[in-house]
C-alpha cells in the first residue's frame, strides 16, 4: 500500500508523456499540411493568371497592297511579304490621336510581335477574306497584358508602359475593345522568348516521349532482374554484392546518372544531345533502382505456399514463376513502376547534363527530334528576366502537379484494385 501513491504518479506521468507525444504527432502534421496548402495557394495564385491572356479588338483589313503580295498561292511570295502592315495598320486606324515616330513606336508595342503571324494563318485558313475586312481580337504584348490584368486586380503595374499607351488602354477598357481570353498559346504552342507566345506543348510532348523510352526500356529489364535475383539467382556473395549496389543505386543523386549519361552516350556513343531517345536513357539508369527494389518487395509478398503448391503438383521453376508468382506480384511491379515514372517526370539535373536544356520552339514529332521537358521548361522560364514569365512558370509547375499528381493516384488505386491480401 505504501507503494500506490508512487505508482499512481507513474501512471500520470506516462498518461501526460503518452498525451504529449500525440500532440507532438499532430502538430507535425499540421505543419507539413500547413506548408503543403501555403505552397498551393501560392503557386495557383501566381499561375493561373497564365490561362488567360489580353486581346484587343482592331478591324483589321487584309490589304494586298499592304501585305505586298498579289496571291495567296505563291510560297516564294508568302515568305516575302510584310505580314504586320495588317496589325500596325488595324493600330494607326484605330487611334488617330498618335504623333511622330516615338508614339508610332508605342503604338505597335501594344499587340504581340507574332500577331503578323496569327493573321497569316487566319487568312491562309480563310482565303475569302483576302482584300476584305473583319473585326478581329489581336493577342497584345506582355508589357500591356501584366498591366492590364494587375490594373484589374487593383494594383496597376505600369513601370514599362508610356503614358500615352496607358491612356489608350483606359480608351480600349471603356468601349469594351480589351479583355481576357483563354491563353490557347499555353496549351499549344513551344517555347518562345516572347511571354505572350510562348507555351509548353513542346515541353509536355518532350516528357511524355522521354517518359515513354524510360518506362519501355526499364519496366522489363528491371522486372526481369527483380525475378532473377528473387527466384533464380544462388546466394553468394557475388549476388550480395549487386545486391548491395542496387540499394546503393537507388540513394545515388540524380545529377550523377547525368553525368554518366553525358559520359557514356554522347561522349561515347555519340547520341546527339537534347533529343528523348538520351534523355530516356538517362532517366533509365536512373529508375532502375527504384523499379527493381520495388519488383522484389512484390515477388517476396507472394506466400511460399503458393510456390510450393505449384512445384508439388509437377511444374517447373519457369511455370511456377510465370504462372504463378509474376501475375500475383505485379499490381506491386505496377505501382513501383508508375512512383519510378513519376520521379523520373520531376527529374531536372540529371537531364540538364545531357543538353535538354535547349531553347526549343519546334513541337518534337519523334524520339530523334530536338525536345526539352517540362521541368526544364520550368528552370528556363524561372530565370527569365521578363515578369509575364513567373506567371508562365507557376502554371507549367501546376500542370506538372497535376501529371504527378495523377500517377500517383493511379498508382494507389492501381494497389487498392488489383493486390491479394494473404
Amino acid at each position: 500500500m505504501d507503494n500506490l501513491p508512487k505508482i499512481k504518479r507513474s501512471l500520470k506521468r506516462r498518461s501526460r508523456s503518452e498525451a504529449r507525444f500525440r500532440w507532438y504527432g499532430r502538430i507535425a502534421i499540421i505543419l507539413g499540411l500547413a506548408a503543403v496548402f501555403t505552397l498551393f495557394v501560392d503557386i495557383i495564385g501566381k499561375g493561373h493568371g497564365a490561362f488567360k491572356a489580353t486581346y484587343i479588338q482592331l478591324e483589321v483589313h487584309y490589304d494586298p497592297d499592304a501585305i505586298g503580295i498579289n496571291s495567296l498561292t505563291d510560297k516564294s511570295l508568302l515568305m516575302q511579304a510584310n505580314w504586320d502592315a495588317l496589325s500596325k495598320k488595324a493600330l494607326r486606324n484605330r487611334f488617330a490621336d498618335w504623333s511622330g515616330r516615338s508614339d508610332k513606336r508605342k503604338l505597335y508595342k501594344l499587340v504581340s510581335n507574332g500577331a503578323g503571324f496569327d493573321l497569316k494563318d487566319r487568312l491562309l485558313a480563310n482565303p475569302d477574306l483576302f482584300g476584305k475586312t473583319e473585326t478581329r481580337w489581336i493577342l497584345v504584348d506582355d508589357d500591356i497584358d501584366t498591366y492590364y490584368k494587375s490594373w484589374l486586380d487593383g494594383e496597376p503595374y505600369s513601370a514599362r508602359l508610356s503614358a500615352k499607351q496607358v491612356q489608350w488602354i483606359d480608351q480600349l477598357h471603356q468601349q469594351g475593345q480589351i479583355r481576357l481570353q483563354l491563353n490557347t498559346n499555353l496549351l499549344t504552342r513551344g517555347d518562345s522568348r516572347e511571354p505572350e507566345q510562348a507555351g509548353i506543348r513542346g515541353a509536355v510532348v518532350g516528357s511524355l516521349l522521354t517518359l515513354l523510352l524510360t518506362l519501355m526500356l526499364s519496366f522489363p529489364i528491371g522486372v526481369a532482374a527483380a525475378i532473377y535475383l528473387e527466384e533464380f539467382a544462388a546466394k553468394n556473395r557475388f549476388t550480395d554484392f549487386i545486391e548491395v549496389n542496387i540499394n546503393n543505386l537507388a540513394a545515388v543523386p540524380s545529377i550523377i546518372f547525368g553525368l554518366l549519361g553525358l559520359a557514356v552516350f554522347i561522349n561515347f556513343f555519340h547520341v546527339p544531345r537534347s533529343v528523348p531517345i538520351v534523355g530516356g536513357l538517362v532517366l533509365t539508369l536512373m529508375t532502375l533502382p527504384t523499379i527493381i527494389i520495388t519488383s522484389r518487395a512484390a515477388i517476396k509478398s507472394v506466400p511460399p505456399s503458393i510456390r510450393e503448391a505449384a512445384l508439388g503438383m509437377g511444374a517447373s521453376r519457369y511455370q511456377v514463376v510465370i504462372h504463378h508468382v509474376l501475375p500475383l506480384a505485379l499490381p506491386g511491379m505496377l505501382t513501383g513502376a508508375i512512383i519510378g515514372m513519376a520521379q523520373a517526370l520531376g527529374e531536372t539535373a540529371p537531364l540538364l547534363m545531357i543538353g535538354m536544356v535547349a531553347f526549343i520552339v519546334d513541337i518534337p514529332q519523334g524520339f530523334t527530334d530536338p525536345a526539352t521537358v517540362l521541368p526544364v521548361q520550368i528552370f528556363l522560364w524561372a530565370d527569365s528576366p521578363e515578369r509575364a514569365f513567373i506567371e508562365k512558370t507557376s502554371a507549367a509547375i501546376m500542370v506538372l502537379l497535376s501529371f504527378l499528381l495523377i500517377m500517383n493516384i493511379s498508382a494507389v488505386w492501381l494497389r487498392k484494385r488489383l493486390e491479394r491480401r494473404w
